[in-house]
């Protein structure tokens, strides 16, 4: 039963990622088309985090890694849909 309240905090927090970052990607308009590659190297790193502390079995990095891709990858890809409808 504590595992399954970790694993629930945990998805919350990720879910909530997802909204913070929308939010991040609307107030940030002053960002650089170079830095887009530095979200991808971040996205793609965090992606191998997720699934090495998945296999490890370490829940906080596990979520922390989660967290880092669901934020990083709803910036650059609100940033993305915001280009292409200028």
């Amino acid at each position: 039963m504590n595992e399954l309240i970790k694993i629930l905090v945990g998805v919350c927090f990720v879910v909530l990622g997802f909204f913070l970052g929308n939010f991040l990607a609307k107030i940030t308009k002053d960002e650089l088309n170079s830095g887009q590659n530095w979200f991808k190297i971040i996205i793609f790193l965090s992606s191998i985090g997720v699934i090495v502390n998945l296999i490890i079995g370490n829940d906080i990095l596990l979520f922390s890694f989660l967290f880092i891709v669901a934020v990083t990858s709803i910036s650059l890809i609100t940033k993305r849909i915001s280009k292409n409808q200028r």
